[in-house]
Parts: structure tokens; C-alpha cells; sequence
């Protein structure tokens, strides 16, 4: 397994605001610009995304990919990992949400990828944290609207 790569953003909106953004994945194209489409595949009995096809466009990051969702420690931590994908050969990450008082909410973001040819360590670590920091920067701008 590589080395997971996070970042910390602080969001100016309630904890409930973030979590209802985090946890509707099929709109993550609204506030995603590296999320070109989402499709829900399967939900849990609690109407929960269990797995879904992301089209991902970040720049040197570039797939289709099915991602499967662990609920197990929500609503404080979202967890996805890859059933399959057109290149990557791993993709694992969580969203891990605490609330720091109740109009401020900090998101950590963890991801790590691997792919099925070969890329320097150093390249696919950049990608993995450019990937990370757009996507809080997103995230913090939508929630923040």
C-alpha cells in the first residue's frame, strides 16, 4: 500500500451543512470541477451511496473508476475504496468531518492511488495532493455559499 497523502481545511458552515454535501456523492459534479460524473450504482437500506461510477478529470489524475462507500464510522468519516477502474489499480480515501463549534466544521481529506503502469513516487504523491487540496478548496467554497 503507498503512502497516504491528507490535508486539513477549515470550513466556515455547520457540521450538518458539510456532512449533507460529503454524503450526496452523485451530486459531487455541482461542486467538483474534477468530478465530471457520478453515478450512483447501489445504496444501503439507509438510502446510503454503497458504490458508485466517478468519470475524474484532475489533471494528471484521469479515470473512470467504482468506488465502494463505508458508512461503518459515518457521520464523522466517509471511507471509499476502488472495485475497479480503467487505470488506477488502488484508490483508497476517507473524508474524516469534526465539528469545531457549531458554525465551523474541519474536513481532513486522505487519499492514495496507485497505478497500473508504471509513475515515480514523487509524481503520483503531487497528483494525489493536488487532488486533495482542490477538492477541499471545492468543498470549502460550496459549503460556504
Amino acid at each position: 500500500m503507498a503512502d497516504i497523502s491528507n490535508a486539513k481545511i477549515t470550513i466556515e458552515a455547520p457540521v450538518a451543512r458539510v456532512q449533507e454535501i460529503l454524503f450526496d456523492i452523485g451530486n459531487y459534479p455541482l461542486w467538483s470541477t474534477s468530478i465530471k460524473k457520478a453515478e450512483v450504482l447501489s445504496s444501503d437500506g439507509q438510502g446510503r451511496v454503497s458504490s458508485a461510477k466517478l468519470t475524474i478529470d484532475a489533471g494528471a489524475l484521469k479515470d473512470r473508476v467504482t468506488l465502494d462507500y463505508d458508512w461503518t464510522n459515518a457521520p464523522n468519516r466517509l471511507e471509499f475504496s476502488l472495485a475497479d477502474a480503467d487505470l488506477l489499480t488502488e484508490m483508497d480515501g476517507a473524508y474524516i468531518i469534526e465539528s469545531d463549534d457549531e458554525d465551523t466544521t474541519t474536513v481532513t481529506y486522505e487519499l492514495t492511488v496507485a497505478l497500473s503502469m508504471p509513475v515515480p513516487a514523487m509524481m503520483r504523491k503531487k497528483a494525489e495532493q493536488s487532488t486533495i487540496d482542490l477538492a477541499l478548496e471545492q468543498l470549502k467554497a460550496h459549503a460556504e455559499a
